[in-house]
């Protein structure tokens, strides 16, 4: 069998690299920065599968190219706002993600911005690091609790639930969650969490705000002025989800008008992020390192492999992705799609040229 031919848009652990490269006809972008518009659309016509990461801004010229070879994105990462999905079903190609796999490691660091912002510990450590510590005095660095207060959760998925398993068994937080569907009571139950019926009632009632919804145009800029004037002045709000999703220019002037009392992010709108938020001590900033453990790397990595090559598909209709089936068998151009559902083999028989 002919190994399929697969283009890793960045460096990955050697340890994973070496096991591509056992199985598949794999190119590795050496120089590991991100891959232009042009690049992308000329291996359109060369590989199988691409491997993606969410540092490529894969717009809707990528897919420009008659009858591409590529059939498949195998993201790395969850989220996918960063590739331009109507286009990429208009070309006949599938993109998949790695869900599952960082759900535990992006709640860890949603509750490590909430700590070190409520006890404004980005401060203290800068302090210390610099030798500006004048020593211990009763009213230094004062800020707030978490245990006991109001959590509010938006977008109640794998991350969400995670988020809320951790602050309420782990600090006696009190769980409230806005979500674009009804939750199921019985997952409410697990930590005793309460959906309400609007943002601005989540927004009014919390203490500590929890992003963890998609990004994409459905939710750009879902927090802005008018949000943040609902938000108690005092506050913490913590981005993991994507940059997009809080306005950048509102964000700043919540800050200085104090609506709001601190921030913690992990991801920008622009990244690498250099911006005037950089000068507020009140904001608490990670470098997008979410699922950055080596335990969660090599799973994402290994799962976004399978995704291309191995080919667990990710279906598109309309704006929802589920999954339909799988190929059975990873040679390229020769697929067998495993299904039981005719609707969809008469859906996508003449799309794909399945056979079953």
């Amino acid at each position: 069998m002919t190994k399929p031919k697969i283009l890793v848009s960045r460096r990955w652990p050697q340890a994973v690299e070496d096991v591509m490269k056992q199985k598949y006809d794999v190119t590795f972008n050496i120089s590991d920065e991100p891959l232009s518009t042009t690049a992308f659309k000329e291996a359109l016509s060369v590989y199988d599968a691409i491997l993606p990461t969410v540092t490529d801004k894969i717009s809707s010229d990528v897919f420009e190219v008659k009858n591409p070879r590529t059939k498949i994105f195998g993201n790395y990462g969850v989220g996918y706002s960063h590739i331009d999905i109507p286009a990429a079903k208009a070309a006949g190609i599938t993109v998949s993600n790695t869900p599952d796999v960082l759900s535990d490691c992006t709640a860890d660091i949603t509750l490590t911005l909430m700590l070190m912002a409520a006890r404004r510990a980005g401060e203290g450590e800068r302090e210390v690091r610099s030798g500006n510590w004048s020593g211990w005095r009763p009213n230094h660095l004062i800020g707030t609790r978490i245990t006991g207060k109001t959590l509010g959760i938006i977008g109640y998925g794998r991350i969400g639930r995670e988020v809320a398993k951790r602050a309420h068994f782990g600090f006696g937080m009190k769980i409230i969650v806005q979500n674009r569907s009804k939750i199921n009571n019985d997952v409410l139950i697990r930590t005793n969490a309460q959906q309400v019926d609007n943002l601005d009632e989540l927004l009014e009632k919390s203490d500590f705000i929890s992003l963890h919804c998609p990004g994409g145009t459905e939710n750009k800029h879902l927090i802005s002025s008018k949000q943040f004037k609902k938000m108690k002045n005092t506050a913490i709000l913590i981005n993991t989800a994507r940059g997009e999703v809080v306005d950048d220019e509102a964000l700043i002037s919540a800050l200085r008008e104090n609506q709001i009392a601190a921030v913690g992010l992990d991801v920008f709108n622009d990244e690498p992020y250099f911006g005037e938020m950089s000068k507020y001590k009140n904001i608490i900033m990670t470098p997008h390192i979410g699922s950055f453990t080596e335990e969660t790397r090599k799973k994402m990595e290994l799962k976004a492999v399978k995704n291309g090559c191995d080919y667990e598909i990710k279906a598109l209709h309309g704006d929802t992705w589920f999954l339909v089936g799988k190929f059975a068998d990873c040679e390229f151009g020769r697929y067998v799609f495993e299904t039981d559902d005719p609707e969809l083999k008469d859906y996508y028989k003449p799309k794909y040229n399945f056979k079953y």
